[in-house]
């Protein structure tokens, strides 16, 4: 298969499919594979024990194109498959003004065809897979070399090919996400505590949950939901017994591991550890506050959002293409009077904006941050 490849020419088709929702890993459990009117290759990650060198044999110098790459690359990476250049045909069409950008919804428009998704939400950890599994994960790379030609086209068509390609090259540059402190803070419904005892109790049974999880390899709201966590750390449950039989506390999990849980609870209302309400914050302050605690920064936060969306309707496609809110807010937040033109062009740089980006809006944006300044 890789010989067959590494021979072709041309970009490759790629595509994976993961367990989301069902395994607490996200691991690629079927990876799908094309070249330009060769065959369809479909790869069992799972039968090669997961090989972080599996995919080390094929060559990556030619193009890849994807639908929505940045989901499929951390678990590609896993598996030892590292494009150096990709095209994104989710992200172009994107960029290229469409509305609608699943896959199902750019195949309509482009190549007018209907593309069922009916097994997108299915278990691929499944074995054996199922035959019209396979069938339906081969159509989605059989359809993105004919993608790729007429979003390239309409980018082309648009002058938006360089604003791609240097977008497509930021999918590959993105770092890996890195954890949340105290993940457990982020259970729906943990914010509306106001009690840190049960906040300790609600820490205990997510860490238990999660330790769980990672050992089955199951999703952990699999094993019980959120909603469960926050009740036996809002209700003061006096015995494993009364926790076992309360409606509020269930899931799949709920009574098999019913000791587990009650443990995280006594921990938790033994806990010296007492977590506080709320992390102090860090960074820059939410935008939120701005407009009583920072009023010039609010002020100059609204003319900065104004010159990006007009940058971003005079190309026809969101603001955040333009420039992410997240560095709009930091360079607006931090922006000071004697700040120089090569200073904030600098900070955008290393904020990673774009060079089409610092192109289009560097100038602009800081000729009207300093009309805030000087007002």
């Amino acid at each position: 298969m890789f010989d067959e490849l590494n021979r072709g020419s041309g970009p490759i088709a790629a595509d994976a499919e993961r367990a989301s929702g069902f395994r607490y890993s996200q691991r690629a459990y079927l990876v799908q594979l094309k070249q330009i009117d060769g065959p369809i290759y479909l790869l069992d990650p799972a039968a090669f024990d997961f090989d972080q060198n599996l995919f080390k044999p094929l060559s990556v110098e030619r193009p890849f194109i994807f639908h929505a790459g940045s989901q499929d690359l951390p678990c590609l990476r896993e598996l030892g498959l590292n494009p150096i250049e990709i095209f994104d045909t989710e992200l172009g069409s994107r960029l290229a003004g469409v509305e609608r950008v699943g896959l199902a919804a750019v195949c309509a428009l482009f190549l007018e065809i209907s593309l069922a998704k009916e097994h997108s939400a299915v278990d691929w950890s499944t074995r054996p897979l199922h035959e019209d599994w396979l069938t339906y994960a081969a159509l989605d790379v059989e359809i993105l070399h004919d993608l790729w030609q007429k979003v390239s086209a309409e980018l082309e068509s648009q002058s938006k090919s360089e604003i791609a390609k240097q977008e497509f090259a930021q999918v590959l540059r993105q770092p890996t996400k890195t954890p949340k402190i105290e993940r457990w803070r982020s259970t729906s419904g943990a914010h509306l505590i106001k009690d840190k005892r049960q906040l300790a109790v609600l820490r205990e049974l997510w860490q238990s949950r999660e330790e769980l999880a990672q050992k089955l390899d199951v999703s952990p709201g699999r094993l019980i939901p959120d909603t469960s966590i926050v009740w036996a750390a809002t209700n003061k449950v006096s015995s494993r017994s009364e926790l076992a039989h309360s409606k509020g506390f269930h899931g799949r999990a709920s009574r098999t591991y019913i000791d587990l849980w009650w443990s995280a609870v006594e921990r938790g209302y033994a806990s010296k550890d007492l977590p506080e309400l709320r992390l102090k914050a860090e960074g820059i302050p939410n935008h939120r506050t701005w407009e009583k605690r920072f009023p010039l920064a609010h002020q100059r936060l609204l003319v900065g959002k104004a010159v990006v969306d007009e940058v971003a309707a005079q190309l026809k496609f969101a603001p955040e293409h333009a420039l992410t809110p997240d560095t709009l807010r930091r360079v607006v937040f931090e922006f000071e009077t004697d700040m120089t033109m090569d200073d904030f062009r600098n900070r955008l740089i290393e904020l990673s904006a774009r060079p089409w980006q610092i192109e289009a809006l560097a100038e602009v944006l800081f000729t009207a941050l300093q009309s805030v300044a000087t007002d």
